[in-house]
């Protein structure tokens, strides 16, 4: 099959559906790639990177009349007639808010495959272009902050007098959110951030910002938060109005597909911040944004000297790397529905990340696609009606708990006893650092095991370095202690040395 690649009709969009990367991916796939020529011109991937991937260039009319057409956009009335009955239709569409787009699928009897409503799954997170778009746009967004604000973001001591950090706050933790977040505190930025569901706080001082409490909680079972009633409402607006009124730069990143934005920041929060904070609203949209003074596609100043951001193409403005990432997720997307990776486009509407995506089925309307709970726990196999009854292990008793401590303190008291006395007052600074070393090493955070055994490396390679010294000693408890003291330093280093490898290697880029 053909799958055509056309040059975006909206002369504002900036990104293109498919990059040369991407397109080598599809063909590995076994799809014959067709891109119409100048497509990628305003993402920087110009038609010789696409010949060279192995696509071939075409006109216009070949590229929407290929069997499956793949876009960033539902296109207008114009591309839509060059699309053939029968054909595959992948793009972004917002299916809940334009029914009549659906009509239009069914009256072409084509298949429509809407990209922005891949189910909020673990196994479909690599073909979510909502998020795709969405770490990019957060990234954008504290740099468009950035540009306007007066000051630097990190905090600096000069010779001129001191300068304090700029202070972020971001309204949401979702992928948005969370780009948003890590992009401000690597630039020096001190942040904060809330969000209406609170196991995302873990998330938030991972990345080493403040999570903000409000008196609201939520358990989302779609990824994304539920309607608010008018109580709730309120308490939620004054904490984000009083969080305002105290931060530099305020980013709002709550969206809500096929419904509007839903407000965050009134009139009377925005009258309550300083004079040269700025927000940016990345709900903005003609329906209405986060913040009600916001205006989609324009900079607003305030009377009180409060710059508002309200561009709605923030991804448009990194088009090399959206594009990238919006190609990568069309490439998986294939690879889920190529299982024979043979360029057959094979829909198993029996998955429900591609039920969930189907719009129109060959001219069927198939919209909307039952509800999916991200949540959902898996079903437990019912037990055997006459299952047989389970001892209970029996509790250990207390010296089998103990054993090995009091084995420990026996073998050292005869190391003790056997030393000379010189070596006493050493005894007792090991001691010492055994039982301060079980207490502290006992507390450290499990996400910091990684950095701590490169420090117990570094120790045990002291440990060999007074071992090797200590080897030629003519007191043989000394010389058997120090055998033992290198035996087990270097199973500790390199048995640390292997463990980080392997956790290295999980990070590095697959090549396909």
């Amino acid at each position: 099959m053909r799958i055509g690649i056309p040059r975006e009709p909206n002369p504002e969009q900036t990104l293109v559906a498919g990059t040369p990367d991407s397109v080598k991916k599809l063909i590995k796939l076994g799809y014959e790639v067709a891109v119409e020529s100048g497509a990628g011109a305003r993402a920087s991937y110009f038609d010789e990177a696409y010949a060279e991937a192995g696509a071939k260039i075409v006109s216009r009319e070949e590229a929407w009349g290929a069997d499956i057409v793949v876009c960033l956009d539902t296109p207008p009335e114009a591309e839509l007639a060059l699309i053939k009955r029968g054909a595959t239709l992948i793009a972004r569409m917002n299916p809940g808010a334009n029914p009549e787009v659906i009509e239009k699928f069914e009256e072409m009897g084509i298949t429509a495959l809407a990209m922005d409503m891949v189910p909020r799954l673990s196994r479909s997170q690599s073909l979510d272009v909502r998020s795709s778009m969405a770490n990019v746009g957060g990234y954008r967004a504290v740099i468009e902050a950035a540009n306007v604000f007066g000051r630097l973001f990190t905090g600096q001591v000069t010779a001129a007098g001191k300068m304090p950090p700029a202070h972020v706050y971001v309204i949401g933790v979702g992928v948005a959110g969370l780009a948003t977040i890590g992009t401000a505190n690597s630039m020096g930025a001190e942040v904060s951030a809330t969000d209406v569901r609170a196991d995302v706080a873990d998330q938030v001082e991972s990345l080493g910002a403040t999570f903000v409490e409000i008196p609201v909680k939520q358990e989302s079972s779609d990824g994304y938060a539920k309607a608010l009633d008018e109580d709730e409402q309120a308490r939620v607006l004054k904490v984000y109005e009083d969080q305002a009124a105290v931060n530099d730069i305020v980013i709002t990143t709550a969206q809500v597909p096929g419904r509007p934005a839903p407000l965050l920041l009134t009139e009377a929060a925005v009258a309550a911040m300083k004079p040269g904070s700025v927000i940016v609203d990345m709900g903005a949209s003609p329906l209405g944004g986060n913040c009600a003074l916001s205006k989609p596609g324009e900079v607003v100043v305030t009377d009180n000297g409060v710059t508002i951001i309200g561009y709605t193409d923030l991804p448009g403005r990194l088009p090399g790397q959206a594009s990238q990432l919006y190609g990568q997720n069309i490439v998986n997307f294939f690879k889920l529905t190529t299982p024979g990776k043979d360029g057959e486009l094979v829909l198993d509407e029996d998955d429900e990340v591609i039920r969930g995506v189907t719009v129109t089925l060959d001219g069927t309307g198939m919209w909307p696609p039952p509800a999916v709970s991200v949540s959902a726990a898996p079903k437990k196999e019912e037990a055997p009606a006459e299952a047989a009854p389970v001892e209970e292990p029996k509790e250990k008793s207390a010296f089998a708990k103990w054993w090995w401590k009091v084995l420990a303190v026996l073998l050292g008291a005869v190391v003790v006893m056997l030393a000379p006395p010189s070596m006493t007052s050493h005894f007792v600074v090991l001691e010492l650092a055994i039982v301060v070393g079980f207490y502290v090493i006992g507390g450290v955070s499990h996400t910091l095991h990684t950095p701590l055994m490169s420090v117990t490396n570094a120790v045990s390679g002291i440990i060999i370095v007074g071992a090797i010294l200590l080897i030629s000693s003519s007191n043989l408890v000394v010389t058997i202690l120090a055998f033992i003291a290198m035996a087990v330093a270097s199973i500790n280093i390199f048995g640390g040395f292997l463990v980080t490898h392997r956790m290295l290697k999980m990070f590095e880029r697959s090549s396909d």
